[in-house]
């Protein structure tokens, strides 16, 4: 199969499909607005949600433009070691967030992760992270929207700009109106549209290339070669797809960038933050471990059927980006009526990865930089209304920041950059914050500024051609890495020379301070044993090892 553009031969079946789609989203938005009374059941959806919901919702949060279409492009470009992302650079921070960190977020009963910086440190960290958060939020809904528009253009012929505003109109509809439950509520129905677009792909995919085994052979003889299916062989050096060697992906992905991301990203900690009592936000992530265990059968596996099907795959630019891997695949495998389905699926990841930015943005913008810097104390109805406006602004930002996007061949690369940027250097701060309670308030602030600068300065020299890595994958795992070590050598000089928080003022926030009550709010149920968040994650951590094996 050749390029050929990319145009999909949609008919009256699959539009109507899309059109149903689309107005059941609207539709779930007006349903949640008749629970919206105050300002806290808009932004955390009133903290009533059950473990089941907002656990798929967690899953669906991160099931963006990112997730599909980057690993597709990743597992076409690397292979199997792409499957790094889920089963080390995921599960264990996920596992982690739920059984160690919710119960100081929840238990704390603070409304986003800016808050908890501002109650274990200062202000000026407060600030620092509010701000640095909504501008990456309004970036990675950029691209979550530059995405579903090239989705648009290529498969329906939309131009561009069109694409855009109609996909940034809709989000935006069903979030102004709905808050944060339309949103949850949609991504739970966006987790099984997705799924039932991408599973067809999957399986006629394989049927087509000769099964597993088929798939394999062609991977052999493909350019990957042998190393295009085995995750850790050859990561004692970097002579392997991703260039990658093990302590980076150990450390540098596996702890800095998966922890940063799954435990302080506010868009997808804000979704176990609206679970109805602390058992139901401590399971939300762990939950959340076993689907994200298995998806890369729908995304790695899609890539590496690209790989070997579609022929000159992998163009710097036009229709055979690596980018398209799964358009592609749409185009070339699926009949009409299950086109419309994946089509649909590939929309609502996107929405789904838009509305997380969109919601997180408008609960920091209000709580953490409205109501503590602009307009204290006004009624609950006027933080309502600005959280209604910030998400308006957050779109109409988000439709200039997804013309950034547009610039970058590999989207993957872009976020991942970004995510090096801005999580790393505040899950340093974060973490070394919650478990060392001397940490002062001003080395939080001084750790903070100081990583994400370094992070700043190693891309910028990447990018400059100071400085040399394999990859900007791997430049991202470095950038990571080195913020993280910054954060902890500045707290580490600081923190003797300033004065520590009193001790009392640490209850609740700071591990081994007491003032954290797990079982404070217990319902009836939540003791059966398959309920027990340890449990849960243990079992999560336990796949996720033996997933490893065939693939070793």
């Amino acid at each position: 199969m050749d390029g050929g553009g990319l145009r999909l031969n949609m008919n009256a079946l699959d539009y109507v499909l899309l059109a149903l789609y689309f107005v059941t989203v609207l539709g779930v938005g007006f349903a949640a607005r008749r629970a919206i009374r105050t300002s806290v059941d808009f932004f955390l959806s009133g903290r009533s949600l059950p473990a089941w919901v907002t656990g798929l919702a967690f899953v669906s949060a991160n099931l963006g433009a990112l997730e599909i279409i980057g690993m597709a492009a990743n597992g076409a470009q690397y292979g199997v070691m792409t499957v790094h992302y889920y089963w080390i650079g995921a599960v264990p921070a996920m596992v982690f967030l739920g059984i160690v960190m919710m119960p100081f977020y929840y238990g704390s009963k603070v409304r986003s992760v800016p808050e908890y910086l501002r109650l274990r440190f200062n202000r000026p960290t407060h600030l620092l992270n509010a701000i640095s958060f909504a501008v990456a939020q309004v970036l990675i809904a950029g691209v979550n929207l530059y995405a579903l528009a090239l989705v648009m253009q290529a498969l329906l012929g939309w131009p561009l700009w069109v694409a855009i505003i109609v996909g940034a109109a809709i989000v935006l509809v069903y979030i102004t109106i709905g808050g944060l439950s339309g949103a949850i509520y949609n991504e739970v129905l966006q987790f099984f549209v997705i799924l039932a677009g991408l599973i067809p792909v999957t399986v006629i995919g394989l049927v087509k290339v000769g099964g597993v085994s088929g798939l394999m052979d062609a991977v052999r003889d493909s350019r990957l070669g042998e190393a295009g299916l085995h995750a850790w062989q050859d990561t004692g050096s970097t002579a392997n797809p991703l260039g990658a060697h093990w302590l980076g992906i150990v450390f540098g992905l596996g702890f800095v960038l998966s922890f940063g991301y799954w435990t302080t990203n506010f868009a997808e900690v804000q979704r176990a933050l609206s679970a109805k009592n602390m058992s139901a936000a401590r399971r939300t992530p762990i939950i959340a471990a076993y689907p994200k265990l298995l998806i890369p059968a729908v995304t790695v596996i899609p890539g590496l059927i690209a790989l070997v099907t579609v022929k000159g795959l992998g163009a710097p630019s036009g229709d055979l980006q690596y980018n398209n891997a799964i358009p592609l695949l749409m185009r070339d495998l699926l009949p009409n009526g299950v086109l419309g389905v994946a089509v649909t699926g590939l929309i609502a990841s996107f929405m789904a990865g838009m509305a997380a930015n969109v919601s997180g943005f408008n609960t920091v913008f209000t709580y953490d930089i409205w109501q503590a810097y602009v307009r204290r104390d006004r009624p609950d109805a006027y933080y309502l209304r600005i959280g209604r406006y910030a998400t308006i602004a957050a779109v109409v930002i988000g439709i200039g920041t997804a013309f950034i996007a547009a610039g970058f061949s590999n989207i993957m690369n872009y976020i991942q950059a970004l995510f090096s940027v801005f999580n790393a250097p505040l899950f340093g701060t974060f973490i070394i914050g919650m478990f060392w309670k001397r940490m002062s308030a001003l080395a939080g602030f001084w750790s903070l500024l100081s990583g994400t600068v370094v992070a700043v300065g190693t891309y910028l020299l990447y990018k400059g051609g100071v400085i040399h890595f394999n990859s900007d994958l791997e430049e991202s795992f470095w950038g990571a890495g080195l913020a993280f070590a910054t954060v902890a050598v500045v707290a580490a000089i600081l923190t003797p020379l300033t004065a520590p928080k009193r001790d009392e003022d640490l209850r609740g926030l700071v591990y081994g301070m007491g003032g954290i009550d797990v079982k404070g709010d217990v319902l009836a149920g939540d003791a059966a044993w398959y309920r027990s968040p340890l449990l849960l994650g243990v079992i999560a951590l336990v796949l996720a090892v033996v997933l490893y094996i065939p693939v070793f």
